[in-house]
């Protein structure tokens, strides 16, 4: 009994009737809900509310879980995983089971959509004369190039122009776009691949990853993105891609539709890139701490300005993120404008709070770059590196310890704008933490040299 249930939630074999469909649909959510509403209130004593858990908007969302540690939010969103491949999975074949194309179930991603999609799909009885969804084809000896090719072309064709939509007309990076075009090079790539030849998942596998990385390389030569930025994107693109590969694989050699249908995955990215709302994101809070052999009044004249800094040669650094240089102060108490220069620029401070030897405060009104791009052109300047990580404001607290030591504490507010921000900010909360230490050590080299 299991397994027959294992196999109908997860695989890609057994049809799907509309009882199934909603048994399977209404408890999957309610488990989802109950798990990530206990996490919620769990970390924060709020209540997630049903109303506010099936609202799409991935804003909506960050806020919810403010306050959720980090690794949390991350295991969250892998725990998601799962649940989007059995609700993708079993439209698929309820789609087919209905009489309707199985990419009709692509929908699935789009929001308010995918909530008329599974409705439908919860109505709809089986066809008089099913579509053809039966077991799957042996696939065939030979590396099937020219269908590859083919593939991979069309992929390209039809989701690179979806990315340049979003990032340039649009101006928004968003949960579709990272998730969504992987997704649709994969499933059209695969299904092309395997149309006329049913082919072994492990080649489908290498073609749809070939396919993501000419995607990236694509957007590489025509200066739409940097090489540290695609890097960086890859670990959640690839599994994602792969994803959409053994779908438009399962389709081309479990169903009857035509090649020509694949155009339908295209239209899915298109359509979530325009109708996702724009995400906002609350500010995150870093804190780095360190102690210092100097009493507070030495660390506080390092804090308030201090000299060049040595050459970074932390890796962070070399990938071409900005590395803080020096800082310099015009006017003293609130009022006073303190400049942080990084190598892409400086950054605007406007003091906030002055208390002498214990606080220092300050709004960032103006930043340079977060880096610069690795990229076969000079100056390159990808959207998102122009308001889409944004530091808010920051502030450095001294606290006396015994013996004549400090304890300094170095706090940055930030905000980033590229969806799913649980997965940026993995890499942002890294970047805002190295430039932390890197000036925080120096702070202690030069008030423990002047203490001495």
């Amino acid at each position: 009994m299991l397994a027959s249930r294992l196999r109908l939630w997860f695989g890609l074999s057994d049809r799907v009737d509309r009882r199934a469909y909603f048994a399977t649909g209404l408890g999957f959510m309610a488990l989802k809900y109950l798990s990530d509403s206990a996490v919620v209130w769990a970390y924060t004593g709020r209540v997630w509310s049903p109303l506010d858990y099936a609202n799409p908007v991935w804003s909506v969302r960050e806020h919810a879980l403010q306050g959720v540690p980090s690794a949390v939010v991350l295991a969250l969103a892998v725990w998601t995983l799962p649940f989007l491949w059995v609700g993708i999975g079993m439209s698929v074949r309820r789609a087919v089971d209905a009489g309707r194309s199985a990419w009709l179930a692509l929908l699935f991603f789009v929001p308010y959509v995918n909530y008329l999609l599974m409705l439908a799909l919860s109505l709809l009885p089986t066809a008089p004369r099913h579509m053809r969804w039966g077991t799957e084809r042996a696939p065939v000896l030979g590396s099937g190039w020219r269908s590859a090719l083919f593939g991979v072309a069309v992929s390209l064709g039809l989701t690179i122009p979806t990315v340049l939509f979003s990032v340039y007309f649009k101006k928004e990076y968003s949960v579709g776009l990272f998730l969504g075009t992987p997704f649709t090079i994969g499933a059209i790539t695969a299904n092309i691949y395997n149309s006329a030849q049913p082919r072994s998942k492990g080649d489908t596998a290498v073609v749809v990853l070939f396919a993501l990385t000419l995607a990236a390389l694509s957007l590489l030569l025509f200066a739409a993105e940097g090489g540290v930025c695609l890097l960086m994107a890859l670990p959640l693109a690839a599994p994602v891609a792969l994803l959409g590969g053994v779908l438009g694989r399962a389709i081309a050699v479990r169903g009857e539709e035509p090649p020509s249908h694949s155009s339908m995955a295209a239209i899915l990215a298109l359509l979530v890139v325009a109708v996702e709302p724009r995400a906002t994101a609350p500010p995150r809070e870093v804190v780095t701490v360190v102690e210092i052999a100097a009493p507070p009044e030495v660390v506080w004249r390092s804090v308030v300005t201090f000299p060049e800094l040595p050459p970074p040669t932390e890796g962070m650094f070399r990938l071409g993120v900005a590395a803080p240089l020096r800082a310099r102060i015009a006017g003293r108490g609130v009022g006073a404008v303190r400049y942080c220069d990084f190598t892409t620029g400086s950054f605007v401070e406007p003091i906030t709070r002055w208390e002498e030897n214990r606080v220092l405060g300050f709004a960032i009104t103006g930043q340079a770059p977060p880096m610069r791009e690795w990229s076969p052109y000079r100056n390159v300047n990808p959207p998102h590196l122009d308001g889409y990580f944004r530091a808010t404001h920051g502030e450095f607290r001294l606290t006396p310890l015994p013996d004549g030591r400090t304890r300094l504490e170095g706090r940055t507010w930030y905000e980033v704008r590229m969806a799913p921000q649980a997965y940026w900010t993995i890499y942002a909360d890294v970047i805002v933490r190295s430039i932390h230490e890197r000036v925080l050590r120096h702070i202690k080299t030069l008030a423990e040299k002047e203490s001495r």
